[in-house]
């Protein structure tokens, strides 16, 4: 007998005929399998640019520092026992035509500070970059001041970058001593664009010879792969693999008409790539982030709980009637152990650490149980990753 599909509305569909619905049911169930294997299939071969995975050698960011004052604070500055911001300020005047003695500077509204700010790669004179300006005396707050002209250095003493302008702060301080009201830390702010470069830090690719590719994480299958890929796509063999982590590309040999267009075509290049299998923990916050390739080996976890509670009470004993004792303090000591029951969990093999973890809630470990449980895993061998404490 065949099935009669009835349509009731666009939204409603249902047989007449309820002995057929398990063949529908079947070739449901087996497009959704093909489907997961596609998605699995996909997963496996999946697939990143080579300008996720890798830096080009050379073209870096650099730090820059300087040290300069915040004014305009609203007595939240540097006290007089902070020498070094008195002493800046007189230096500040002097260069202005004002002389005065460290001596007799009494300000409230001025603080020492340090300014930091990331020099890009490519930075040329007239760019502007953000800086985070942090205090260095005992100023309770810099909310409000403005940053007076400071240069900033590379370590190697040469000023890349001037820095000038109000800062902003995540927080506020509200109140008077004994009620006051604060959010975030106040004495950090931050001045967007509030430097301007003043040097060419641009690397020259015109000079390069070699464009050297670093994996940002050291693997030798991806490194020969980043080559294999490149020396395919070109139709020669222009890449070499060093190491686990850097490929070096033959510029002449490209034919690229430059280092740029070369670096973006090989850049734009797509390559397999699978993460490393890697748990990391940090035992003081009890976070556990684990990859989604991270698999254990059969393995039984017990755990119990042993809880000693030791108590300790001062007790005062009068001497008996008529006598010419003193009264005494004697320490009571009141002991009480308590064990739990160990509770065990079991894994098969390929069983990942979200399994594990969920069994660990299941029997009632704490964070800081499942990262000593993770390391004990890792010590018997049974955890088929790299395991990092941090």
């Amino acid at each position: 007998m065949a099935a009669e599909l009835l349509i009731e509305n666009p939204r409603r569909v249902r047989f007449a005929n309820r002995h057929r619905w398990p063949v529908w049911l079947t070739l449901l169930s087996a497009v959704w399998l093909l489907c997961s294997v596609a998605l699995l299939g996909s997963e496996a071969d999946r697939k990143v640019l080579i300008r996720d995975v890798t830096q080009i050698q050379g073209v870096r960011d650099n730090q820059l520092v300087g040290y300069g004052l915040v004014i305009g604070l609203r007595n939240t500055g540097d006290t007089q026992q902070t020498f070094f911001t008195v002493q800046t300020l007189a230096n500040t005047l002097q260069r202005m035509g004002v002389q005065i003695a460290p001596g007799v500077v009494v300000v409230k509204n001025v603080a020492a500070v340090f300014v930091t700010a990331t020099l890009p790669a490519f930075a040329r004179p007239g760019m502007k970059v953000d800086v985070t300006v942090s205090s260095v005396g005992d100023a309770k707050s810099v909310q409000g001041g403005v940053l007076l002209l400071t240069a900033l250095r590379a370590p190697n003493g040469a000023v890349y970058a001037e820095a000038q302008g109000p800062l902003v702060i995540g927080g506020y301080s509200e109140g008077v001593p004994g009620n006051s009201k604060s959010v975030n830390h106040l004495t950090v702010g931050r001045i967007a664009e509030g430097a301007i470069v003043e040097r060419d830090a641009a690397v020259d690719l015109s000079r390069f010879r070699v464009v050297s590719l670093l994996l940002l994480s050291s693997d030798f299958t991806a490194a020969r792969d980043v080559a294999d890929t490149i020396n395919k796509e070109f139709g020669k063999v222009i890449a070499t693999t060093i190491d686990s982590r850097r490929i070096d590309v033959d510029v002449a040999g490209s034919g690229a008409a430059s280092v740029p267009i070369l670096i973006a075509r090989v850049q734009n290049l797509s390559i397999r790539f699978r993460a490393p299998a890697k748990v990391v923990v940090n035992e003081r916050t009890g976070t556990v982030v684990m990859g989604g390739d991270v698999r254990l080996s059969p393995v039984s976890v017990i755990q119990g709980s042993l809880t000693i509670d030791v108590q300790t009470t001062h007790v005062v004993v009068q001497p008996p009637p008529l006598s010419n004792g003193k009264a005494e303090t004697v320490d009571e000591t009141k002991t009480t152990v308590g064990d739990a029951p160990a509770q065990s969990i079991e894994l098969e093999e390929g069983a990942n650490v979200d399994e594990l973890i969920k069994g660990l809630h299941a029997i009632g470990a704490t964070s800081h149980d499942i990262i000593s449980i993770l390391q004990a895993i890792k010590a018997a061998g049974g955890l088929q990753a790299d395991l990092e404490v941090i």
